[in-house]
């Protein structure tokens, strides 16, 4: 008897070793609390997120695409923020990408409370999460735990296009474990944001070597497109992807009602609504009333993407250098 007690206890044990090293290093809401006292690292993200936002709210913007770029490739690992003459930052889809110094901010008021501990994927994270809730999309749980990567290569940048057709997006989001109304969410970031001129020119003048604008574009919006983008000129202007006026800034589903009304910017946008495979969702969205909440799950998803935990990777002190 005794010694099935010693054995019963012996494998209750083993259990609880090994949910317990199933379980670390996962990522989880809450990841932080009580591993820097009695400071709330979120909270020192959220009021330099904030502080940033009353000054200038196209930080938002500036921040879920960072964060998407940087999870597109190799994973949210930060990889993005990293200094160098060949890294990913320094690839053309990247030339654009802002919001350095924001994230540099936040680091650096999160390492002076709590030195060591916060990784600079964790921060991209929270700060999307805290721009998103202050552009009235919602506040979602974020959770934490990831750890910074060592590698940023520019020849690992490899991102969908703005051209790119639904089946390649739905194929480029499905090799990262993310579903098509994943997809549609997601690209509901839009919803806040610009496109420069060099990106929609061939929608206005020569769409799909015709020689003509794009047949699906709404006439007044082409005709308003041509005279922000001339097709001669050499300044690079930029015009707002969601083109309702009243909500360019404001993360909501305006910019499903706008692809609806042939009022998308970039071809992937207007695609979404016209494509079989995406449509049903487009209007689903865009009649709906529970899009912070999905969007706020899409990227949940999307912060999970092949991230690294446990003893992967480091915590930097620098979010511009590995250590």
């Amino acid at each position: 008897m005794k010694m099935a007690n010693s054995a019963g206890k012996l494998l209750g044990l083993v259990l609880i070793i090994l949910v317990n090293h199933k379980c670390y290093g996962q990522l989880q809401v809450g990841f932080y609390k009580g591993k820097c006292g009695l400071v709330d690292v979120e909270a020192i993200v959220s009021s330099t997120i904030f502080n940033r936002f009353i000054k200038d709210p196209t930080i938002v913007a500036a921040l879920v695409r960072m964060h998407f770029h940087d999870c597109f490739v190799n994973g949210c690992d930060a990889s993005i923020l990293i200094d160098g003459t060949s890294t990913e930052k320094t690839a053309i889809p990247n030339l654009s990408v802002r919001g350095y110094d924001i994230i540099d901010a936040a680091k650096a008021a999160v390492e002076a409370a709590c030195p060591g501990v916060v990784s600079c994927a964790d921060i991209i994270a929270m700060a999307t999460r805290d721009a998103i809730a202050l552009s009235g999309g919602g506040r979602y749980m974020v959770q934490t735990g990831r750890r910074d990567g060592l590698v940023s290569l520019a020849k690992n940048v490899n991102l969908p296009a703005p051209s790119i057709s639904v089946s390649q997006s739905i194929a480029a989001f499905a090799s990262k474990g993310l579903t098509t109304t994943d997809m549609v969410y997601l690209l509901g970031g839009h919803t806040v944001g610009v496109a420069h001129c060099s990106l929609i020119k061939n929608r206005l003048y020569n769409f799909q070597n015709t020689g003509k604008p794009d047949p699906t574009m709404d006439l007044f919006l082409a005709k308003e497109l041509r005279r922000r983008c001339p097709q001669n000129s050499t300044t690079d202007n930029t015009v707002n992807l969601d083109q309702n006026l009243l909500s360019s800034l404001v993360v909501d589903n305006s910019y499903y009602k706008q692809i609806l009304m042939h009022k998308g910017i970039l071809q992937i946008d207007q695609e979404l609504a016209l494509d079989p495979s995406t449509q049903s969702t487009v209007t689903y969205i865009a009649s709906g009333s529970d899009f912070r909440t999905q969007f706020g799950q899409a990227m949940v998803k999307l912060g999970a993407v092949q991230v690294l935990t446990g003893n992967q990777g480091e915590i930097r002190r620098s979010c511009r250098a590995t250590n």
